[in-house]
């Protein structure tokens, strides 16, 4: 699995979300908090997902959750849980994979693969302004709403912070 850095190129995507379809493209002049997370309805997704919702108004970003659920899940999820962002659909894993997002994963003595939970700030040139792999559900809001202020403050250019 190949882990992405600070200052390197988001990789560009485009997925069916539950606001139709979303592309990197259409972030670009904006800072974008995309998350992958392993499923909808889950204990840590959805604890999660809320802490993104009740942090998104002092964000200053657009928040994206992408998982391989389908539309009708992310739907249900996004509505049972008032969610004001996108969740995107990522069926086949591609873009995942293209995050370093997905890879081997251990539970219970069993190794797997899957999504790993996993964080990414992108400025709004399309640049991993920071990256978090196997973050934990509870806490991961916290630390991107600090890191995205500090960021945000220093003016964006990641190529002279990275």
């Amino acid at each position: 699995m190949t882990q992405l850095q600070k200052g390197d190129t988001a990789p560009t995507f485009k997925l069916e979300s539950t606001r139709g379809e979303i592309s990197l493209k259409d972030l670009q002049g904006s800072w974008t908090v995309l998350y992958f997370y392993p499923k909808d309805n889950t204990p840590g997704c959805t604890a999660q997902a809320c802490n993104f919702r009740d942090a998104l108004p002092g964000m200053n970003a657009k928040v994206i959750g992408v998982s391989a659920d389908d539309m009708t899940s992310h739907e249900k999820f996004e509505n049972d849980f008032s969610l004001p962002f996108p969740l995107a659909s990522d069926p086949g894993n591609e873009i995942s994979k293209a995050y370093g997002a997905f890879g081997k994963k251990n539970m219970y003595g069993k190794e797997y693969e899957g999504i790993i939970r996993s964080t990414f700030i992108i400025d709004p040139k399309g640049k991993i302004a920071d990256v978090r792999y196997n973050v934990k559900a509870d806490q991961d809001t916290d630390v991107v709403q600090k890191t995205l202020l500090s960021l945000q403050q220093e003016g964006g250019n990641v190529g002279e912070h990275a």
